[in-house]
C-alpha cells in the first residue's frame, strides 16, 4: 500500500506515526512544508519519498507538487494526524480518488458547530449552542443560553481562545480577546470531571480505545499560570462510572461515519452522573498523550495504528497493565531556567515508577505556557494503583518547582 503522510515531521509525535505505517509495511510518502535537512532521522528513513512544497494551506499547489513528484505511484491513501491539515487531506483524497474522510466528513470534525449538529440529530447529549460570527450575536446567544457560559473557536484545537464567561461584564472584557476570529461557539458550560475517549478505529469498529482524565479540566488549566496540568490515563476502563460515557464515544463515532485511523474525544460526567459530549477530533490526542496509551499496555499505538490504516487489522496485543500520569511543569519566573528544586527527593521515592522525564534543563528559555500544555517539560510516571498514581502525580505537581530569572 502506497500511503501519503501529510506533515510527518510536525508535530512532536509524527515522526512516530510515520514510523508506524512503514513498521505496518506501507510504502510512505511525506509532504509538508520543512526542508528536508529539517527532518528528523526517524522520518527520514521511514519515507520512500518527500515532496517539500511552499505552504500546505494551497491546495491546488500542493496537489500540483504531488502529481508532478510523484508521477508513477498511484497513492491508496492519505493520512493526517496535525488538526489544522484534516481539511486538506479530505480535499486531496477527493482530487486523488482515495476512501477516507470525505470534505463532508471532514467538515463535522473540524467545525464544532457542524459536528454539534449532527450528534444532536442522532441523540447524542451535547451542551446547548448556538454559532455566532459578530459580537451582536454573542450576545443574543449568551442571553439564550444563560451565564456561565464558554466561547470558542468553531474550528479550534485544545483549549486556545476558550473561555469561561460568568457575567455581562465578563463577556464584555472578552470580546475584543476574540476579534481574529470569524465564528465562535457560545456552548452552555457544563459542570463535570472531563475526560477523553481515545480510539483506533477500523472499518468503523473500535479496535482499541484508551480513557484519560484531566486534573483538573483543561479550561482550568490553561486560566491559571501556578497550577501543574495532570493527564491520567486509566488503567481500569470498566468501571462503572465510565460506561456512559464509553457508550456514549461508541455513538458519536458511528453517527458521524468515522471508519479508519485515530479518534480524540472528551467528555463530561457530571456529579449526577449524566454524561455529556464535549468535542472529537479526526487525530490523536497531543502533548504526548498517545506516549501515555504505550506505557498503560506496553505496547507499541504507532504501529498499533499503521497496521489498522494498512492491514486492516491492529495486529497487536494488549494489557492495561497501570495507570499513567503526565505531569506538566510550568516554571516560575521569566528568561531562563535557572534551577529545578525537589527532583533527586522524588526521584528517590518513585524512581521506579517514572518512566520519562523531559524537564527543560537550566539554561534553557522558558517556554510560554499559554502556548503549549507540555510548558516547561513533564514527568510521565506509572502504577497498577490509581491512588498510589494520584499520591505520586500529586506529590511531583506540589513538590517539584522549575525557576527561571
Amino acid at each position: 500500500m502506497k500511503v501519503l503522510i501529510l506533515s510527518p515531521g510536525y508535530p512532536a509525535d509524527m515522526p512516530e506515526f510515520t514510523r508506524g505505517l512503514a513498521d505496518a509495511g506501507a510504502e510512505v510518502f511525506g509532504v509538508g512544508d520543512q526542508p528536508v535537512a529539517a527532518l528528523p532521522d526517524l522520518v527520514k528513513r521511514s519515507l520512500s519519498k518527500y515532496v517539500q512544497v511552499r505552504s500546505l494551506w494551497d491546495s491546488a499547489a500542493v496537489l500540483g507538487e504531488l502529481r508532478a513528484q510523484l508521477r508513477g505511484n498511484e497513492i491508496d491513501r492519505v493520512e493526517c494526524l496535525w488538526e489544522p491539515g484534516i481539511m486538506l487531506a479530505a480535499e486531496l483524497r477527493q482530487q486523488l480518488g482515495v476512501s477516507g474522510l470525505s470534505i463532508d466528513e471532514a467538515h463535522r470534525f473540524r467545525d464544532k458547530e457542524a459536528m454539534k449538529l449532527a450528534l444532536d440529530e442522532a441523540g447524542v447529549r451535547t451542551p446547548r449552542h448556538v454559532a455566532a460570527d459578530s459580537a451582536a450575536a454573542v450576545w443574543e446567544a449568551t442571553e439564550q443560553i444563560g451565564f456561565p457560559v464558554i466561547l470558542k473557536p468553531i474550528a479550534g484545537a485544545g483549549s486556545a481562545d476558550t473561555y469561561r464567561i460568568e457575567s455581562a461584564d465578563e463577556l464584555r472584557a472578552v470580546l475584543p480577546r476574540l476579534r481574529h476570529v470569524a465564528t465562535v461557539s457560545v456552548e452552555e458550560f457544563v459542570d463535570g470531571e472531563e475526560y477523553t475517549f481515545d480510539t483506533i478505529t477500523i472499518d468503523g469498529e473500535i479496535a482499541y480505545y484508551n480513557i484519560a482524565w484531566y486534573r483538573p479540566r483543561p479550561l482550568v488549566a490553561r486560566s491559571n499560570e501556578w497550577i501543574s496540568p495532570q493527564v491520567i490515563a486509566l488503567r481500569d476502563v470498566d468501571d462503572a462510572q465510565l460506561a456512559a460515557g464509553v457508550a456514549m464515544g461508541y455513538d458519536v463515532i458511528e453517527a458521524l461515519n468515522f471508519q479508519t485511523g485515530f479518534t480524540h474525544m472528551e467528555w463530561y460526567r457530571k456529579s449526577d452522573g449524566e454524561v455529556v459530549f464535549g468535542e472529537i477530533g479526526a487525530r490523536p490526542p497531543g502533548a504526548h498523550q498517545v506516549d501515555q496509551m504505550k506505557y498503560a499496555c506496553d505496547f507499541d499505538v504507532f504501529r498499533a495504528w499503521g497496521s489498522a490504516v494498512v492491514q486492516g487489522r491492529l495486529n497487536a496485543e494488549f494489557e492495561r497493565r497501570y495507570n499513567v500520569a503526565t505531569i506538566y511543569k510550568r516554571a516560575k519566573g521569566v528568561g531562563r531556567i535557572t534551577h529545578i528544586e525537589g527532583t533527586d527527593r522524588l526521584q528517590k521515592r518513585f524512581g521506579e515508577h517514572v518512566v520519562w522525564n523531559t524537564l527543560l534543563p537550566p539554561g534553557s528559555p522558558r517556554r510560554d505556557w499559554l502556548q503549549t500544555l507540555v510548558s516547561d517539560g513533564f514527568i510521565m510516571l506509572r502504577h497498577a494503583d490509581l491512588d498510589t498514581t494520584l499520591e505520586m502525580a500529586d506529590a511531583v505537581g506540589s513538590e517539584l518547582h522549575l525557576y527561571a530569572g
